[in-house]
């Protein structure tokens, strides 16, 4: 097999300790601190949902005031966005995986990887602090002009909070850019267009569609930053639609940075646990390249109660609608991938499958809500709350714990407790839908989003009652997940290199990687290597 080969030196072995983890270049363990970094800020915004849903447990709860409940439902719904789903599958999973997967023995520009990690980490402390010392209700999570505006938010906590998304912005750009870098110039050879894996096309669309979107929101974001505390007039109230549009339309797309990876995830997950190829591969990367385009053809349907002439409505209207023809393709590869296959029941599949039924249900509700008198109906009811935490909730989060438990045994050398996996699924599972089903109902039913409380006489009681006990069932399915963790910590029973007979190449080195990751650059011969080298048709790459 041709290959090329690398001498490892002594000194090029990794620092061991804590000075080895803060001063780290190694994708790998700067991808293990995205991720850990991620799970802690889902668990204090999981915290601040429980919140939530308490005090919308029943009429006139008293729990926290309004004031308070917008600030938490605001950091909520930031922490799962910026701080948990991006960093987890994009800087989590693509730091780690990426690399390998394409041949390579790191990014492209390890120290820039490291810096990346640390903006984003501070971004995530520079927002926590504005929650913890200032005000920022009035403006809530989509931050509005001009109640974001230092006349309706004067409070020293708005800035703060924008200065946080800022820094949040800066780093995804940089880990963009590596990502791109390494993906056109550091691939294996051998390793053609066809031939890169699922979860590198979708991080490659995520990473353009990264570099596209986040410099318009952090200028929005410098821009209303000025307005605040230097007099300048970029949103007057006049022009407060202008804020809007640059929101949006980083905004929406940014639903497919969270999602597309996830579907990499998936992408790569049900073909080996169904022991088949992925069905229409080629179909699966133009599909993925398509909701890349089209996702910044979409954006002003977030605005057809803001006052849109008939003409621009009609338009985003016809491409929110088209937007679900792809990832329609992408639902049938999937299913046809599992028809007909020897499916291995095990946690990762599980998952996946959670994935498939409720992103389903998320993307039927957004094209009816694509049509613009029903969404003038919907737009602010309990409906969208519904809608977009099962596109999130439902996509993101089941592929983000897909990949976990695939990808663990890689990771960190051991299994998880695959009952203890089944059982985390069970309950997240019925938990999901038992919280975010019901509020479709109350959205019908005229329930608004963003209420503190409302009166026992609007019929709205029993849906709330239901998703609050839903909500705490999910975090049940979480201290699951945590006890499966600290089993995992304490197991002492090594896994296999390649437990799932994967295709990837990741698959054909030690579990866990060494910090070079290939002794030996493999050429790549197919888009399933791993498997190819399990059957004597390529060489896995030595381990010295």
């Amino acid at each position: 097999m041709a290959s090329i080969s690398i001498p490892v030196r002594s000194q090029d072995k990794a620092k061991s300790g804590l000075l080895g983890w803060l001063a780290t270049v190694d994708h790998k363990k700067v991808g293990l601190m995205y991720m850990v970094m991620a799970f802690v800020f889902f668990i204090g915004s999981g915290l601040l949902a429980l919140i939530i849903r308490t005090q919308l447990a029943a009429p006139g709860m008293t729990l926290v005031d309004p004031n308070t409940y917008n600030q938490i439902f605001t950091m909520h719904g930031t922490g799962m966005i910026f701080l948990f789903t991006i960093p987890m599958l994009v800087g989590g999973f693509g730091n780690y995986f990426l690399p390998i997967m394409i041949g390579a023995r790191d990014v492209a520009f390890p120290r820039l990887n490291a810096f990346s990690f640390w903006i984003t980490l501070g971004a995530g402390l520079v927002m926590s602090i504005a929650f913890l010392v200032g005000d920022r209700s009035a403006a809530a999570w989509t931050a509005y002009v001009p109640l974001s505006t230092s006349t309706y938010s004067p409070q020293s906590g708005m800035d703060i909070w924008l200065l946080g998304l800022i820094l949040a912005g800066i780093g995804s750009t940089l880990g963009a850019v590596n990502f791109m870098v390494t993906i056109f110039t550091m691939r294996a050879p051998g390793m053609t267009a066809w031939r890169i894996p699922m979860f590198v096309w979708a991080m490659a669309t995520t990473a353009v569609m990264v570099l596209l979107a986040t410099p318009v929101l952090t200028a929005a974001l410098v821009m209303l930053v000025a307005d605040r505390n230097f007099s300048t007039q970029f949103f007057t109230t006049s022009n407060a639609r202008l804020w809007q549009h640059m929101f949006w339309f980083y905004s929406h797309p940014a639903v497919y940075i969270m999602v597309l990876p996830a579907m990499g995830v998936v992408s790569e997950v049900l073909p080996v646990f169904s022991r088949k190829p992925l069905f229409g591969a080629k179909a699966v990367v133009i599909s993925t390249a398509l909701i890349g385009i089209l996702g910044f053809t979409t954006w002003v349907h977030h605005m057809f109660v803001s006052g849109v002439s008939p003409a621009i409505e009609r338009f985003f209207i016809f491409t929110t609608m088209v937007i679900a023809v792809p990832t329609g393709v992408k639902m049938f590869n999937w299913i046809f991938t599992m028809w007909g296959g020897s499916l291995n029941l095990k946690t990762p599949l599980l998952m996946c499958i959670g994935f498939l039924s409720t992103f389903v249900i998320g993307g039927i509700t957004g094209v009816i809500q694509a049509a613009g008198p029903v969404d003038s109906y919907l737009h602010n009811s309990y409906w969208v709350v519904a809608h977009f935490h099962y596109v999130l909730f439902g996509g993101s989060v089941f592929g983000i714990f897909a990949g976990l438990y695939y990808w663990a045994p890689k990771m960190v050398g051991r299994m998880f407790d695959d009952k203890l996996g089944k059982l985390h699924f069970v309950l997240m599972f019925f938990g999901f839908n038992l919280t975010f089903f019901p509020m479709h109902i109350l959205g019908l039913e005229g329930m608004p989003r963003r209420i503190a409380t409302y009166a026992g006489d609007r019929g709205w009681a029993a849906g709330n009652l239901v998703a609050t006990i839903g909500a705490f069932t999910i975090a049940l399915s979480i201290l699951v997940f945590i006890i499966n963790l600290v089993k995992i910590a304490r197991s002492k029973e090594a896994a296999p290199a390649d437990p799932w007979e994967g295709n990837t190449l990741e698959w054909m080195i030690p579990s866990p990687p060494p910090e070079y990751n290939f002794a030996v650059i493999p050429t790549v011969q197919s888009d399933r290597p791993a498997l190819d080298a399990r059957n004597g048709g390529v060489t896995p790459a030595a381990h010295h």
